[in-house]
């Protein structure tokens, strides 16, 4: 079976450079992404679509002419009192805040937040229930959540830091029919296309 993740296009936050708000939007160009990773969507066979609630996840699902179902465990990692900054403003506003979160990426919980380490825990629990019904489906989500998802084909959350996720990208995880999880493919756009 295939898990497949569609990460969100490109928002008003990405080139803004910030931790994403919940309601940031689509920019053109992030619409244009989609679009485009539509047309190799399409060669694809799936069962199910799920979609993470936050507005741009939506929003791409509905680019997709996708009909999904809202799933809260794919939502992005939640960033708290950091989210809506550039990463030098929080240095700024929470010095003590980002000095320990610098000290453990993986395990500090942001301030009204969570830490990666949680998230990975939330989103494997649905990976992990997913593997198990031998379907493909389609994840519309992001960057963090699909980080966790090729994280969790080792087992280890400190793979979090190792992958980078394109916007509008394809990523394919595939589980056999032993459970050996391993990764298809990673962002893949239709500029791809031979």
């Amino acid at each position: 079976m295939d898990i497949i993740l569609i990460r969100h296009g490109q928002t008003e936050n990405n080139v803004e450079g910030i931790f994403s708000t919940k309601s940031t939007r689509l920019t053109e160009k992030g619409r244009e992404q989609i679009r485009k990773a539509k047309i190799y969507l399409d060669t694809l066979s799936f069962d199910k679509v799920y979609v993470s609630p936050l507005y741009r996840a939506i929003e791409t699902m509905e680019i997709l002419e996708l009909d999904g179902e809202k799933e809260e465990r794919i939502k992005e990692v939640d960033f708290g009192l950091f989210e809506g900054n550039t990463y030098e403003v929080i240095k700024e506003k929470f010095p003590e805040e980002a000095k320990q979160w610098n000290e453990d990426y993986i395990n500090y919980v942001t301030p009204k937040g969570e830490s990666i380490k949680l998230a990975y825990e939330r989103v494997t629990s649905f990976l992990e229930e997913l593997s198990k019904k031998d379907k493909n489906v389609v994840l519309v989500c992001h960057d963090g959540v699909i980080r966790i998802a090729l994280s969790w084909v080792f087992d280890n959350v400190n793979y979090f830091f190792k992958f980078k996720v394109e916007n509008g990208s394809i990523n394919i995880i595939s589980v056999d029919e032993y459970g050996f999880k391993y990764i298809n493919k990673t962002n893949y756009t239709v500029c791809d296309i031979k």
